[in-house]
Formats: structure tokens, C-alpha cells, sequence
């Protein structure tokens, strides 16, 4: 399936140097068309929607924040820490919106598994279903999201509410 042109020149801006300076691919050489349609399935086999998944990497981003740079314990199995720098990174699919620079890093002690994401990747994911490509500095695959967050995706599910 051959990609849609403003597909590829939201492509071209993700490469590293454009936007940031690791960009949004990493390694991943597919076109960015296919890139999306395989998360949007591997969701669809999982039963879970990029909102709902935002919406868990969200609470959690805004639990840690409250440690001020200090590790902070969430339910039973995970310490989250997050480190806040100054300044904006803008979303690629050239929208004008405008993600604080906010790295999170989320592990769960129990399993000894980690997620990397960043306040930008809410929004990929929200908005426009992209969890970046392989190898990505913040590249989160959609079953390690559920691997590594099982216990608190349950907690969140009593407090979603779909759009």
C-alpha cells in the first residue's frame, strides 16, 4: 500500500536532527503508514484503545511528578521517577501542538521491567495512535504496556471513561 504524501512529510520531520535530536523512528526503516496500522492492530488483538492507553500513561506521569525528580511508589510493583526540563518539543503531524519536555520512567520492581515515555508520547499515542517507531528512544510496544503495567491498567479502568 503505497503511503499518502503528507504522511510522508510528517515522516521526513521525525527523522533525527529535525525535530529532536534522536527523532521518533530509530531504526525502523517501514513507511509510517504501516508503522501505525500494525500498533492500531496489535491494540485491536489486546482489546484496548490509544485513549484508554494515554489515559494510564498519563495518571502515572502526574503521579510521579508529584516526587519532584525523587522516585514515587504506585500501587504495589511500580517506582516512577520523572525528570522535568525547560522548553517545548513540537508534535511532528504538525498540528501546533506543544509537549512540555517531561521524560518518565516507570518500573515495575516485581516483573524487572521498565517503560520510558515522555509527556510528547501521550499525545502520539492520544491523538494520533503512534507509539514510535523501532528502536525509538521512547518507543513503547502496546503488550509491554500491558506486561508491564497489568496491576495498575486494572486500577484505571474504575476511573476511565471513554470519549
Amino acid at each position: 500500500m503505497k503511503q499518502e504524501p503528507e504522511l510522508t512529510k510528517i515522516q521526513e520531520l521525525m527523522r533525527p536532527g529535525k525535530l529532536s535530536a534522536t527523532g521518533f523512528l530509530g531504526e525502523d526503516r517501514r513507511p509510517l503508514s504501516e508503522i501505525l496500522e500494525e500498533d492500531r492492530l496489535a491494540l485491536y488483538n489486546l482489546g484496548l484503545s490509544c485513549h484508554f492507553i494515554a489515559h494510564v500513561l498519563e495518571k502515572l506521569m502526574y503521579k510521579g511528578r508529584e516526587g519532584f525528580g525523587n522516585p514515587v511508589k504506585a500501587g504495589v510493583d511500580l517506582v516512577i521517577t520523572v525528570d522535568e526540563n525547560r522548553g517545548v518539543i513540537p508534535c511532528p503531524f504538525r498540528h501546533g501542538y506543544l509537549a512540555k519536555k517531561i521524560d518518565v520512567a516507570v518500573k515495575n520492581v516485581e516483573k524487572s521491567k521498565q517503560l520510558r515515555f515522555s509527556d510528547l508520547s501521550i499525545h502520539l499515542i492520544k491523538e494520533h495512535g503512534f507509539f514510535q517507531g523501532k528502536g525509538s528512544v521512547y518507543r513503547i510496544e502496546p503488550q509491554e504496556i500491558l506486561n508491564t503495567l497489568d496491576s495498575f491498567i486494572k486500577d484505571c479502568l474504575r476511573d476511565y471513561q471513554a470519549p
